[in-house]
Parts: structure tokens; C-alpha cells; sequence
């Protein structure tokens, strides 16, 4: 008897097959490859042209939502900000001007402290006697670019000699000439 084959299929171990399995491989392994380059390389490109985009203004930036924290400290820089963009457009020359045109003989300015957002002056002296400090006051009044000028405190220095009184004033800063 002779023996009994049930293979449907011969085996063929061709070299043929092989090879053309051999480059079927390589070459899917080498579209993979070039379509991950590529890939990366339009992820590079989309990257590219959203910042240029950004530059030149045509698509907003994008900001991820802020906790509560952080948007109070934005608001409070914001406000920082603001007051300062206020205070450099104050017309500073003239309230120098205005101050240093007063007669300083008998007062000594110490310190200058403005506030933007109320509008107001806090001015520290020194005067000689309290006639002066008066006087001072109300020249400060009459004067066109300061208004509601007030007597904050005064104190007399009875430690020194010539017994000077240190004051303090404030007044609302006239600024309808600032810069828009």
C-alpha cells in the first residue's frame, strides 16, 4: 500500500515566493515610514503657519481658560497696568512747573505723592512757622492746576530750635490737558 498524502496543498519553498514576500515587506515597511515622515512633517508645517497667522493677526491667539486664582492676579496686573499707563500720561511738566514757581523761603517740599485713578496730590513740607505753611496753602489754591487743596495734619517740631511745623496736603490734580 502506498502511503496516503492529505495535503491540499504541495509545499513549495520556492525562492521566487520568498523573495516577492521579502519585498512586499520592505516595501510596506517603507510607505510606513515615509507617511510618519510626512506626517510629521504637516504637523511641523500646520505649526508654522498658525504662529505666522498669529503674527500677523488673523487668528487669535488661543488661551486656555483661567482658574480664579489666576484671574485675579491678571485682573490685578491689569489694574497695575492701568494705573501706570495713567500716571505717565499726567501732564508732569506742568505741575512742576507750578510747584517750583512757588517761593520755596520759607517752605521745603519733601515728597510728592500722586494717585491716577483719584486724581489727587499728596504733598509733604516743612515750613518755618505756621503763618508760612498758610501762606503756602493757600497760594496752592489759587493756583490753576490744583483745586480742594486740604491741611491733612501738621505737626510742630518742638525737638528743633526754630520749632518748623511738617505738614501734609492734599489736592485734586487739574489734568484736562493729559494726553489721550
Amino acid at each position: 500500500m502506498r502511503r496516503l498524502d492529505l495535503e491540499f496543498q504541495p509545499r513549495r519553498n520556492s525562492p521566487l515566493a520568498w523573495s516577492l514576500l521579502a519585498v512586499a515587506s520592505a516595501m510596506v515597511a517603507g510607505l510606513v515610514l515615509l507617511q510618519h515622515s510626512l506626517q510629521a512633517e504637516q504637523v511641523e508645517r500646520e505649526t508654522s503657519v498658525h504662529s505666522l497667522e498669529q503674527q500677523l493677526g488673523r487668528r487669535p491667539a488661543t488661551v486656555a481658560p483661567l482658574s480664579s486664582a489666576a484671574s485675579r492676579e491678571q485682573a490685578e496686573r491689569l489694574a497695575q497696568m492701568q494705573s501706570v499707563s495713567q500716571q505717565l500720561q499726567r501732564p508732569w511738566q506742568q505741575l512742576f512747573a507750578m510747584l517750583e514757581a512757588q517761593p520755596q523761603d520759607n517752605v521745603a517740599l519733601l515728597s510728592l505723592a500722586p494717585d491716577a485713578r483719584k486724581g489727587q496730590l499728596r504733598i509733604t513740607a516743612e515750613a518755618r512757622n505756621l503763618e508760612a505753611m498758610l501762606q503756602y496753602h493757600q497760594r496752592l489754591e489759587a493756583s490753576a492746576e490744583l483745586s480742594d487743596v486740604s491741611l491733612l495734619n501738621h505737626e510742630v517740631l518742638a525737638t528743633q530750635p526754630e520749632r518748623p511745623v511738617r505738614f501734609t496736603l492734599t489736592a485734586t490734580w487739574e489734568t484736562g490737558h493729559a494726553r489721550p
